[in-house]
């Protein structure tokens, strides 16, 4: 492998109904299962709220990147991303899908489709699920 430009280790404790951390102790979340998935409705986070958090954030700063490097550093894009517990019928679990609802004003559509296919392109997370997993993307000018 080659040197890492960053790296941060978490560890978990737990499993959905314990934590996660860092070992720097700059991050720390408790967790708790969904009451969707049969938790008892608590507020704590969940993987799938973290994974959300990491691609919209990661996106979003890909698509500015590309946007500042083509002289549009002024426009500031929102993406939503949702994360999706789908069934898996290939072994009787669950699989990971995702949707991206980009919204890129002071675009017209066919540019913001061309930066969000860019930042889709450059994106880490992006690169490391395109090949694995169902991704959605949406883009919106308004």
């Amino acid at each position: 492998m080659v040197k890492p430009l960053y790296e941060v280790t978490v560890i978990s404790n737990g499993g959905r109904d314990g934590k996660v951390f860092s070992e720097d102790n700059t991050f720390y979340q408790d967790l708790a299962v969904p009451k969707e998935m049969g938790g008892n409705g608590v507020t704590e986070s969940n993987p799938e709220q973290l994974f959300a958090a990491g691609y919209s954030s990661c996106f979003n700063n890909a698509l500015m990147h590309i946007l500042k490097n083509d002289g549009k550093g002024s426009i500031e894009p929102e993406v939503r991303a949702t994360a999706y517990l789908l069934p898996d019928k290939t072994d009787g679990g669950v699989k990971l899908a995702a949707e991206l609802d980009v919204t890129v004003k002071d675009l017209n559509q066919e540019e913001a489709e061309l930066y969000v296919k860019k930042a889709h392109n450059y994106c880490p997370y992006s690169k490391a699920l395109k090949e694995t997993i169902d991704i959605e993307i949406n883009v919106s000018v308004n």
